[in-house]
């Protein structure tokens, strides 16, 4: 029989924002409730907190002592708050139990050994990192462990019904082929259609801008939107040092 895990906590009377300097101070505010329980404001060192949950996890009854009562309360943790940049805590929920009435719980899977298949250039996939189990407060597994040194190859997969359940534990999930783990392929990139540019003389295809500086072959009509250029006028008498371009008009 494995030890009971114990732990103190005192009734808190600081709420709202200002649990900001308790925190400050090494403080967890926390919360006790439950069906037919009076919810209770409590606090605790977060150093006290951080042990326990280290061997309870959210899976394990925890005895918690309320200041000066005489029976202690069988709790399990239900949620934790954690600072989103230095993952501390935060904020605790201790819900207490019934020890002669069912729970339902959701137990860690963890992942044990190598697949082989991944050496083989297939991708590990963890599909499923917990599942959900009805049981006794007592019967509750810490966690499900899955071995996945079986997976020799690309395509293998491990689903719930290979789980090694209990017969007290009652897996909450009506499809027992719902994979926990495969091995997949791995995804190839595709590779993109090189874009040939016109060459050289040649007529761009249907919705191509044409060529800057391309002119139309002698004796063929400007393309539709493309302006006709003016024909070449006679030369200048000597004595003209330079010919002056025509200037474009506007469109009226």
């Amino acid at each position: 029989m494995t030890d009971k895990i114990k732990l103190k906590v005192t009734k808190r009377k600081i709420t709202g924002r200002k649990v900001k300097q308790l925190r400050r101070e090494g403080i967890l505010p926390a919360n006790i409730y439950g069906k037919d329980v009076k919810s209770l404001a409590v606090e605790l060192p977060t150093k006290d907190f951080k042990q326990v949950f280290q061997k309870a996890g959210e899976t394990s009854i925890i005895e918690i002592t309320v200041d000066k009562e005489t029976k202690t309360r069988p709790v399990l943790v239900h949620n934790i708050h954690l600072h989103p940049v230095t993952d501390e805590f935060l904020h605790a929920d201790f819900h207490q139990v019934d020890l002669t009435k069912k729970v339902t719980v959701d137990i860690p899977i963890e992942l044990l050994g190598v697949a082989p298949a991944v050496s083989k250039g297939g991708i590990l996939l963890q599909v499923m990192d917990e599942v959900e189990v009805e049981a006794l407060p007592t019967d509750l597994p810490d966690k499900f462990e899955i071995d996945i040194s079986k997976l020799k190859e690309i395509g293998q997969a491990i689903s719930l019904k290979e789980l090694k359940i209990a017969k007290q534990v009652k897996l909450i999930k009506d499809n027992l082929d719902e994979l926990i783990v495969k091995i997949e392929e791995p995804t190839k990139e595709e590779e993109k259609p090189v874009e040939e540019e016109p060459v050289e003389g040649e007529e761009p295809k249907e919705g191509e801008e044409p060529v800057e500086g391309e002119e139309p072959k002698e004796g063929e009509e400007p393309k539709e939107g493309e302006e006709k250029k003016p024909e070449a006028k006679e030369a200048k008498p000597a004595g003209d040092s330079k010919d002056k371009k025509p200037q474009s008009k506007e469109k009226k």
